[in-house]
């Protein structure tokens, strides 16, 4: 199972990806006239282009949510949000209730917001693919639900393991994000197997290099430096409070607004064209803008006020973008935002002594400790970002800032579906195991009668 898992989760991750790309190509670069900075491993890490069209920004981002809206709403809304969530639920509760359906409206809906300019990452779609995939097969076989669980939980670790090249902190993650204080160690085993088959099978199409190269540059040698990373840690865990306490409060702000479920996302898409005129750094995934800030020749010479905004600006475009009822994922956002606190922190703090001579270890230590701590997944985070950049050196400081920041973040968490522990997993397992029988009792009387 561990091997068709793998392999369903890394045909989904290529064909997302795919798509992802063509409408990048097609919207934000070939209408909108904007090529977004790129990233070493997927690309040569060229800082981008400027805006040949600023005037077509705004109208392509809206555009490309007004239709991905219209999809969804119309033919599988539960395509809607960041699509982890809903894989961390359908693991809880029933494991077979995901429709294949929502894969295709899935892939479809994130390349258009995502590929217009629209604020959102890459894995919470590739997470509910693969998951709702394993789902359908596993209704269809008839897989035992502890069986099932542990198999759509297995596909979620292995699709985030694909899209990412990560498939050691992808295998982590699908066993930690269940749970707030927990991890799922059944879940274990399955996922190191399912996602390193599903990261072969990705990287025999797109390459098995890191996504920000091999940063072997950067290393850890300096203790007193952990200083600096607990201050980081901090800084980075109330941002990451911040990014999960306002993209719920602007979800719930969407859902009151008197506005066809269609109009909404649109109306979230123009606004984030706007912001990305002030800012291009808010739009997309952002993967590119978190690689050039990592080099102190760029991060110098941009603006202070630049450099403190653009994480508070890629809070607000990821919650107009996905909040407002667009498709994408929240996890690649968390990270951008978390390497943009760090390359602030570092612009801030870089004459006082002991400061790091580049700002490249700030930004990978942000990256992990913000979206570690929100998402209650610090392990699988420390292997992922490190896979991502080819360097493990960073695990020292990365473990006190994440910790840090785990204690600034509290209970509050990206994503709701997550229970606290496996005590209340198994409560609601059995709550759910004791409605489907009365329910399939109920279905035999009714028959019997008939």
């Amino acid at each position: 199972m561990g091997l068709l898992i793998g392999l369903l989760s890394g045909v989904g991750a290529i064909i997302f990806f795919f798509c992802l790309e063509t409408g990048t190509h097609w919207l934000l670069e070939g209408l909108g006239g904007y090529r977004p900075p790129g990233t070493l491993g997927e690309g040569d890490g060229s800082p981008g282009s400027s805006m040949s069209r600023p005037w077509a920004i705004p109208l392509v981002v809206a555009g490309g949510a007004l239709v991905s809206g219209t999809l969804v709403h119309f033919v599988a809304p539960t395509a809607q949000g960041h699509g982890t969530d809903n894989a961390i639920h359908a693991v809880h509760h029933d494991p077979a209730e995901l429709r294949p359906k929502v894969a295709v409206v899935k892939i479809i809906a994130s390349s258009l917001v995502i590929g217009s300019g629209g604020s959102g990452g890459r894995e919470g779609p590739t997470a509910q693919i693969s998951a709702t995939a394993m789902s359908a097969l596993c209704k269809r076989l008839n897989i035992r639900t502890p069986d099932a669980r542990i198999a759509v939980s297995a596909a979620m670790a292995s699709g985030i393991g694909a899209i990412f090249r990560a498939p050691l902190g992808g295998a982590l993650l699908g066993a930690e994000l269940l749970y707030r204080d927990d991890m799922e160690a059944d879940a274990m085993m399955p996922s190191l197997i399912s996602s390193i088959v599903a990261y072969v099978t990705f990287g025999s199409v797109y390459g098995f290099s890191p996504i920000f190269g091999t940063l072997s540059g950067v290393q850890f040698s300096k203790p007193v430096q952990l200083i600096w990373f607990i201050f980081l840690g901090l800084a980075a865990g109330l941002m990451g409070r911040l990014y999960a306490v306002v993209f719920y409060k602007g979800s719930d702000l969407f859902a009151k607004l008197r506005l066809p479920g269609w109009l909404k996302p649109a109306v979230g898409g123009l606004c984030v064209g706007l912001l990305g005129l002030l800012l291009p750094q808010a739009l997309g995934t952002g993967y590119g803008d978190v690689q050039q800030e990592m080099y102190a020749d760029v991060l110098v010479k941009m603006p202070m006020i630049i450099v403190l905004a653009i994480p508070f600006a890629k809070i607000l475009s990821t919650t107009l973008s996905i909040g407002s009822g667009g498709s994408g994922g929240v996890f690649g956002p968390g990270m951008v935002i978390g390497g943009a606190t760090g390359a602030a922190m570092w612009r801030l703090l870089e004459t006082l002594p002991g400061m790091p001579a580049s700002p490249m270890s700030f930004v990978i230590v942000g990256m992990i400790s913000c979206f570690g701590a929100v998402a209650h997944a610090p392990l699988g985070m420390m292997l992922m970002v490190g896979e991502m950049t080819g360097n493990l050196s960073l695990l020292a400081p990365a473990m006190i800032a994440v910790a840090v920041a785990s204690r600034a973040v509290g209970e509050v968490s990206i994503y709701r579906s997550q229970l606290r522990d496996r005590l209340e997993g198994r409560e609601v397992h059995e709550t759910f195991e004791t409605a489907k029988a009365a329910r399939r009792k109920k279905e035999r009387s009714a028959d019997g009668a008939q």
